[in-house]
């Protein structure tokens, strides 16, 4: 009876098996089939593409010919006529080749020469003006060869006979080209009806063997597992030995996974390939950086920083670090740009198939790391605190000043503007009978009137100069030392070597302003100059302001100076007040060459 059934099993499994071998091998050759056909189309396809570029570039070629045949008629130097007959020669070849190719074929540019009737009569219209052209292209190309200085009017005749049929060429020549391309979406056509086919057979093989092959199958399978299940039982005792053994296993491999769970849930943890890609990652760090469905071949770099800068840090440490591995903190960012610190450490292993392989362990030190930056951001901000508070002082001297300034500049404004007024009333008081008087008293208050109004413009302008706020501190510097120059007996000159001509803040021109004005009143008074020279110029971050003077200069390293006027007050004055505009101020003055101060500021 075993043996019986043994033998049916036999019997039955080897037809399986041949219905297997069948259809496996009928769908392989259906799907060859296929294959055939569709590598066929496809280098028809690219044979046609071939074409139409080929047919495409005669059109160009054949104006290229007229351009250069054109040229060469009008070329009177022998020498650049024989170079232009030379490309001609060159584009010539080309166009005949191809023309050619076009209806015969040619291997060297991958040309069938397999045409449809109608190509090949179109081919045969073109031909008459193909010939003109190239007869009399011909002609120009060897009349210059046997006489490279022939007359004009010979390359003027066979120019014109190529432009009277470059026309008509190239009307049939697009022609030809819209018929190889009409030609060609057909074969793509005929493509698309093929490969309906194709699957339509594929479909109706895969039905047939659905209903032949795979369903008797799995009635037999069904069968099996049935007899399988009866013979269970007969199994059992076998089965009790091993469940001790298989407990064992399963405790060890319960105990693995636990650890491995851990591991995921409590480290950050993560295996990746040498080149930087991940094999695995824990779930605390897939959660950290919000990775839901991991993906094959994902960089590391990539998980841990939206930013490239970032990313290249961890490829350089992945990448120096291969062999004794690393240990150290390194910003990341998340998708949502939030920025975190991780304590890392790179373990370099070798895993299965002894490649090299790194193992990633790393906490998230974000809590450290930020308190650390708070206290480094404090000490940052008591240093500012203590800057500003110095600032502030200052700005509130140089404000009380410009206060006191103003208000003195308008008292003198209404005093003398009132002086005015009144001068004007004694002037309507004068009696015209009384000539001799009125003469005496008019020159008397012409020169009282003058005298007021200089000395009017003279204090508002140095009080509060209105150039300053109207045109800016180029201006108000020009107009300071134009002043400065009619009023004193000193040289005093204004440059603006590099022509700058922007605004500013109003609190950093006037700043500026003063500064320089009270450099130049201290070398007035007290350095005895002669020569004054205020100096700006500009780069795209800095400008710079330098007044120097020929004057007696000063010991800047001898503090008896710092309690004189000049070197005192005056100098506290002007560093103040570049304090106040974030710039830099220097001194540089000797009894032997005068005195330089030089201006900084940031723009």
């Amino acid at each position: 009876m075993t043996a019986n059934v043994s033998s049916l099993d036999n019997r039955t499994f080897n037809k399986l098996k041949r219905l297997y071998i069948f259809a496996l091998s009928a769908i392989a050759i259906s799907v060859i089939i296929s294959q055939l056909f569709v590598r066929i189309y496809l280098d028809d396809q690219q044979s046609d593409s071939t074409v139409i570029n080929v047919a495409g570039r005669q059109r160009m070629l054949s104006q290229k010919i007229t351009k250069e045949m054109l040229l060469i008629s009008t070329q009177s130097n022998t020498q650049h006529k024989i170079d232009l007959k030379n490309q001609l020669k060159v584009t010539l070849n080309l166009w005949k080749t191809s023309h050619i190719g076009l209806q015969n074929g040619n291997d060297s540019i991958k040309l069938p020469g397999e045409n449809s009737e109608t190509i090949v009569l179109m081919f045969k219209t073109i031909s008459p003006y193909y010939q003109s052209i190239l007869t009399a292209a011909n002609t120009v190309i060897k009349s210059i060869e046997s006489h490279p200085k022939t007359a004009s009017n010979l390359l003027k005749n066979q120019t014109k006979i190529v432009e009277e049929n470059e026309g008509k060429f190239l009307q049939l020549m697009d022609k030809i080209v819209n018929q190889y391309n009409i030609e060609a979406n057909a074969k793509v056509e005929r493509l698309r009806n093929l490969e309906l086919l194709l699957m339509l057979i594929s479909l109706t093989v895969l039905l047939a063997e659905f209903i032949f092959i795979f369903w008797p199958s799995a009635k037999f399978v069904k069968t099996t597992i049935k007899r399988l299940l009866k013979s269970e039982t007969a199994a059992l005792k076998i089965a009790r030995d091993a469940d001790i053994l298989r407990e064992k296993n399963e405790n060890s491999v319960k105990e693995l996974r636990k650890l491995n769970e851990v591991m995921d849930q409590t480290l950050l943890f993560a295996r990746i390939n040498s080149n930087g890609s991940i094999i695995h990652i824990g779930d605390k760090f897939s959660k950290l950086f919000k990775i839901p469905h991991f993906k094959e071949g994902l960089k590391f770099s990539e998980v841990l920083s939206i930013h490239q800068r970032e990313q290249e840090v961890i490829d350089n440490l992945l990448a120096q670090h291969s062999k004794l591995g690393w240990q150290g903190e390194v910003k990341a960012t998340k998708k949502d740009n939030t920025s975190i610190w991780l304590e890392m450490y790179i373990i370099p292993f070798y895993g299965i198939n002894e490649k090299s392989e790194f193992l990633i362990i790393s906490s998230d030190i974000t809590k450290r790391k930020s308190a650390q930056l708070e206290v480094e951001k404090l000490s940052n901000e008591r240093y500012e605190e203590k800057m500003n508070q110095q600032k502030i002082i200052a700005s509130k001297i140089i404000e009380n000043q410009e206060k006191e300034q103003n208000r003195i500049a308008k008292d003198i404004h209404d005093g003398i503007g009132q002086m005015l007024t009144g001068l004007k009333f004694n002037l309507e008081s004068i009696n015209p009978k009384e000539v001799e008087k009125t003469n005496v008293k008019v020159e008397y208050l012409k020169e009282l009137s003058s005298n007021i109004i200089q000395g009017v413009r003279t204090a508002t302008f140095n009080l509060a100069p209105p150039e300053l706020g109207d045109y800016g501190i180029i201006p108000a510097l020009t107009k300071l030392t134009q002043e400065l120059n009619k009023f004193t007996n000193k040289k005093i000159e204004f440059y603006n070597k590099t022509d700058f001509d922007q605004r500013l803040d109003s609190l950093v021109e006037i700043n500026i302003y003063r500064i320089t004005q009270e450099a130049i009143n201290n070398a007035i008074k007290y350095a005895q100059s002669s020569h004054i020279i205020v100096t700006l110029s500009h780069s795209q971050n800095i400008l710079s302001i330098t007044i120097d003077d020929n004057g007696v200069g000063f010991d800047i390293n001898n503090n008896k100076n710092k309690s004189k006027e000049s070197g005192g007050m005056g100098m506290m004055f002007m560093k103040e007040r570049i304090s106040y505009i974030n710039g830099r101020f220097f001194v540089d003055s000797s009894p032997e060459n005068g005195t330089r101060i030089t201006l900084n500021i940031p723009i």
